[in-house]
């Protein structure tokens, strides 16, 4: 089982019209399911995102998060705005924090496959991913600038981290386009693959990443990010104890009696695909 810092139950509620679900043995692939409109995030999808990824089905360890058709998301579909006033559209900014938190912070790792358009909140959804993983048909803006509105779903949180404020300015002010490889090279993506090689690559990756012990990675999920956005020396004592409590568990002593054994994979050059690492 996952390690999670709460006890919410596994929810029974089939996923809306918008997400569709499957499983690959300990990996379950989530897609966007809308494509007629390019996979844009309604009230329900968003929601039924939330409670995804507030409680997984058991026995996941690893999600990849996809879109239906050649788009992963063009972001908020807008109709869910028309009439707002401001103390609704605070409430509407807020439900995205909670589903994108409920992403980031979650129990399990995600992968995102990002093609066609990567856009608005499309854009911060796949910034609340782990791993990102674009074909070369990935393209990425934030037209929030050119429509008179402002990001509402963490983007101005999670993506300067990334590329930079600069680099964000850029693309709210100019209406700027960031091709996959101009937002690869930027630092949005860890990998870069051909069109259709996407999800077959993230399933890899998820599978690598469902076999990692269930400590380490809440440390990685949890941890990590709170320890880089602390002050040095808290984020110091944070790792100390972080590190303490993963190599004292029993799985982390049996991982390293196999490696001092040789019976574990030895850290290897990698492959050209640049996504192995180990070896034996």
């Amino acid at each position: 089982m996952p390690v999670t810092d709460a006890t919410t139950p596994h929810g029974a509620q089939d996923p809306p019209p918008g997400l569709a679900v499957r499983r690959d043995g300990a990996v379950a692939v989530l897609t966007l399911n809308r494509p007629h409109k390019r996979n844009a995030i309604d009230d329900a999808t968003l929601l039924g995102l939330e409670r995804f990824f507030t409680a997984p089905p058991p026995g996941v360890r690893a999600v990849v998060l996809t879109g239906d058709g050649g788009h992963f998301s063009a972001g908020l579909d807008l109709a869910e705005l028309a009439g707002t006033d401001v103390v609704a559209g605070i409430a509407h900014s807020r439900m995205w924090h909670r589903a994108m938190a409920a992403v980031e912070f979650g129990a399990v790792p995600v992968v995102s496959v990002l093609r066609g358009a990567v856009i608005g909140g499309g854009l911060e959804l796949a910034c609340a991913t782990h791993v990102r993983v674009a074909e070369a048909s990935a393209f990425y803006a934030l037209p929030e600038g050119q429509r008179g509105i402002f990001v509402g779903g963490g983007g101005s949180v999670r993506l300067p981290r990334l590329i930079g404020t600069a680099r964000m300015v850029d693309l709210m002010l100019t209406g700027r386009v960031y091709d996959a490889a101009e937002a690869h090279a930027a630092g949005l993506t860890q990998y870069l693959v051909g069109d259709g090689e996407g999800l077959p690559t993230a399933l890899g990756l998820a599978e690598r990443i469902a076999a990692a012990a269930p400590l380490t990675t809440f440390a990685v999920l949890q941890a990590l990010p709170r320890i880089a956005a602390a002050e040095p020396a808290t984020g110091l004592l944070l790792e100390a104890l972080m590190s303490a409590v993963a190599q004292g568990s029993d799985e982390a002593k049996d991982r390293m009696r196999a490696f001092l054994d040789g019976r574990a994979a030895r850290v290897a050059g990698p492959s050209p695909d640049g996504t192995s690492g180990a070896g034996t």
